[in-house]
């Protein structure tokens, strides 16, 4: 932790929670607590703009710092109380869940959203699509296809179908909502947001639902609770192949 700080929160308990090796995550057990991120120089930047778009409109943490040094970012955030949508107080009751988080979802996704900072995640995703497809950093279990170059022609052919005209997420897994006895509290982990397509969202509606409850069971529950009517089986095929090379 820099010295910068360090003196913030001098006696402390310091818990590591991370989850990934591309980031550190500290809860800092003072004043109703604290997550400190911490990864390379430059890779947290965008989530500490989004959150604090987010936190302006009343839908995540408040950013308490933000700085970059020695070659590394480090991101300091308020705790947004509630627990996570993988807790078990939710996964044990999975129909309400799927239900809950489509719910959730929906009204993010009917939000204004011109005033959002990050305006262009489609081109952006596109690109990471392409550098990645070029790089050969592929992983086809995130859709049906049966190889790598149908993939690709299935994410390329469907680029006019994805649209710049929604407020979403980016990475709209059950780890990054919380609620507090299935009241909606807030977002975290917003460095895949900004404006984009829903039915980039929506994949990750499903996905993390199979993932975590272990079943697929609840993915229609989910679409329908979302609006069937708001979702293009096209574009959410074409998502699923550009999460492919994500």
């Amino acid at each position: 932790m820099p010295e910068e700080l360090r003196y913030l929160f001098k006696g402390a308990d310091i818990y590591d929670s991370s989850c990934s090796p591309e980031a550190r995550v500290f809860f800092i057990d003072r004043d109703g607590g604290y997550f400190l991120k911490s990864a390379p120089k430059g890779t947290l930047e965008r989530e500490a703009v989004m959150d604090r778009y987010f936190y302006k409109k009343g839908l995540g943490a408040r950013v308490a710092e933000y700085l970059c040094l020695d070659g590394r970012d480090w991101l300091l955030t308020e705790r947004v109380p509630g627990e996570d949508a993988t807790h078990p107080a939710y996964i044990e009751n999975p129909k309400k869940l799927a239900e809950r988080s489509a719910e959730i979802l929906r009204q993010l996704h009917g939000l204004d959203f011109s005033d959002c900072p990050v305006k262009d995640r489609i081109s952006e995703y596109f690109r990471t699509v392409r550098e990645n497809y070029e790089k050969g950093q592929t992983d086809l279990s995130f859709g049906n296809f049966s190889s790598v170059e149908e993939a690709y022609r299935t994410a390329m052919e469907g680029r006019s179908l994805l649209k710049g005209d929604t407020l979403i997420h980016g990475d709209y897994c059950l780890p990054n909502f919380l609620m507090d006895n299935w009241r909606f509290k807030g977002f975290i982990d917003l460095g895949n947001g900004g404006v984009g397509d829903r039915h980039i969202d929506i994949f990750w509606g499903v996905w993390t639902l199979k993932y975590n409850l272990k079943t697929d069971a609840y993915g229609d529950r989910f679409l329908d609770a979302y609006g069937r009517e708001k979702i293009n089986k096209d574009a959410l095929r074409a998502v699923s192949a550009c999460e492919c090379f994500g």
